[in-house]
Parts: C-alpha cells; structure tokens; sequence
C-alpha cells in the first residue's frame, strides 16, 4: 500500500484518507513483466514450436539413418546434414513421423497431469516444453503445480495420471511401428548409440513378430520415438522424491516413502557405475531437488480398493519400460 494523505474536511464534511499507488521501481516492473510472460499462454506455444523444430531435426537425421541402415542414433549429425536441410527445408518432412510420435506422448502425459489438477481445483501450469540439442531433440516436458495437493486421492491421481496417459500413447505406436519393422542387422558406426530393450518391446517382438529376434528389430523413426516415450515413463515412475512414482508412493505408503525413496535413490549408485553412467547424473539431480515428500494436509483418507490396483499397474507398467542399461555407445 501506498503513502497515506488526510484531506482536511471543510465544516459539516467527514475525513477523508486517500491512498496513494505504489511507486514499481524499474526492477520490479521487469520482474512483474517476465513473470507474465512465462506465464502466458504465448510463451507456452513458442516452447512447444521450437521443441517441434529440434525434434523435427533430429527426426529427419533418425529416419536418414534408419533408410540406411545404419543405429538410429548417434552424435554424428555433420555440417553437410545442416546445409542439406537449409538447401531445402521439406526435408524435415522426413521428421514428422519421430517429432509427432514423440511430442503426442510427452503432450498426453503433462495433460494427463494438468487436466487432474483442474479436475481438484489444483493450480497448474500449461506444459513447459524444452527445445534441447539432445540426441532426442528435447529434454521433455513439465507442468508447475502451483498450489499444495492437500487429499491423498487428488496426490495418487495426479500422480498416476501422466504416466498412465503417456503410456496409453506409446504402447499403440510401439505396436504399429513392431508390426511395421524390418529385420535388419544395423551396420556399426563410430559414435553411434545401442538402445536397450525394455520388456515391453522384447514382449511384444516375441508376440507380433515371434520369428525374429528382438535385437534384429529395426524400430524405424516411430520406434525410436516410442522407445524414448517409454524410458521417460520409467524415469517418471522411480518411486523416489517427487516424481510421479514418488507422489504414487506416497499416497500409499505414506511415512514408508522416506525409507523406500532413500533406498531406491541409493540403488541408482549401483546402477550408474555397472549399467549406465546417466543414472548417477539422474541420482545427483534427484538429491538437488529432494528425496523427501511434502505431506498432505489429509493424511487419513482411504485411497480405496480401486486405487490401490491401479498401483499395482502402475508398478507393472516401470517394470515393463525400465532398462537398466538405456544406451550403450559403440
């Protein structure tokens, strides 16, 4: 509030008190300003376009790969595949098929959270896409729930419900892109990357295509962007800190969380040093952000029978898409 003036009142008239409008500094002015913008909803489609464009690019370099028989991911993306695309831009179309693939199983997952967050009442963002030069062209995707879940229910569904849409979305892309795959043995490249295979594509290989080898299995662009669907819903399912899984934990287990979040964060030491170098990156993040849980300001609810099954799913479905080896380079 601002200064205050009294205005002395002529004869037979009350006091009047006027308030004067705060003076905003120049820094606060840019600050009130920039916040507005990261919360509009024009920041939130600009990220979403640029996370097309890079993913488009990295779509195009996968499908170029895949035409020629060489792994569908490496670090080798050369200067003439850069001048090749600004020579003729329709070449991204090439993209689409990774770039749509991927992006609709990121975008059903932040939905899947945003819209259950409405559904409470919960305060939430619309989902903040990250354009990255990574091997996938994006570092995914994240809604910021602005209000604290106050129920163990409205924590469990929120919880549950982006892994669960996400998954929904990946599973009919991996189907599609099994029944569509050829069977090819990918010439060796240096700098290129093996992706490990999941149960739930060595499942389905043996199911839709039971004459061939999961490891001869060429997922073409949307494979890859299915496999990469199915690793972020693994990484989303850990049940540790704050992460899908930890929030799932949480409503069911309550205090256990801390003791089970610890010794899954611990496991992932292990992990880092025989299996994948990135989980002890995963491990030092995890530690930056937290392995407690806030608590609820109901703790006793019942979750009921009906979600404590879909618990069980949910424990079902990281053991199907977790790989403790993810990449292997060559």
């Amino acid at each position: 509030m601002g200064d205050g003036f009294y205005i002395r009142p002529r004869a037979g008239e009350a006091p009047l008190l006027l308030f004067a409008p705060p003076i905003e500094t120049p820094r606060e002015r840019f600050r009130r300003l920039r916040q507005r913008w990261l919360n509009s909803l024009a920041f939130h489609a600009l990220l979403f376009l640029l996370t097309c464009v890079t993913t488009l690019i990295v779509g195009t370099h996968i499908a170029q790969n895949c035409e020629h028989n060489f792994p569908a991911f490496d670090w080798d993306i050369s200067r003439a595949f850069f001048t090749g695309i600004i020579q003729n831009p329709a070449t991204l179309a090439q993209g689409i098929p990774f770039s749509f693939t991927l992006l609709s199983i990121l975008l059903a997952h932040e939905l899947g959270h945003y819209f259950t967050c409405r559904y409470y009442g919960i305060d939430a963002s619309y989902p903040y896409f990250i354009p990255a030069p990574t091997l996938i062209g994006t570092m995914g995707a994240f809604i910021r729930i602005k209000t604290p879940i106050t129920t163990r229910k409205a924590l469990f569904d929120v919880g549950i419900s982006g892994p669960l849409a996400g998954f929904l979305v990946a599973i009919p892309a991996l189907i599609a892109a099994t029944l569509n795959c050829q069977p090819v043995i990918p010439r060796s490249l240096p700098d290129t990357i093996t992706l490990g295979n999941p149960l739930a594509i060595t499942f389905l290989a043996k199911v839709l295509r039971p004459g061939l080898h999961p490891l001869s299995i060429s997922l073409q662009p949307v494979g890859c962007a299915a496999w990469v669907g199915l690793f972020a819903t693994a990484l989303n399912l850990l049940p540790v800190g704050q992460l899908d899984g930890g929030h799932i934990l949480y409503a069911v287990l309550g205090d256990k969380h801390r003791m089970i979040s610890r010794g899954l964060f611990l496991a992932l030491v292990p992990l880092g040093v025989f299996c994948w170098a990135g989980w002890m990156v995963w491990a030092v993040v995890l530690l930056v952000v937290g392995l407690r849980h806030p608590v609820v300001m109901i703790p006793s609810e019942p979750l009921g029978k009906g979600r404590r099954i879909l618990a069980l799913v949910a424990t079902l479905i990281f053991l199907l898409t977790f790989v403790p080896t993810p990449f292997a380079a060559r």
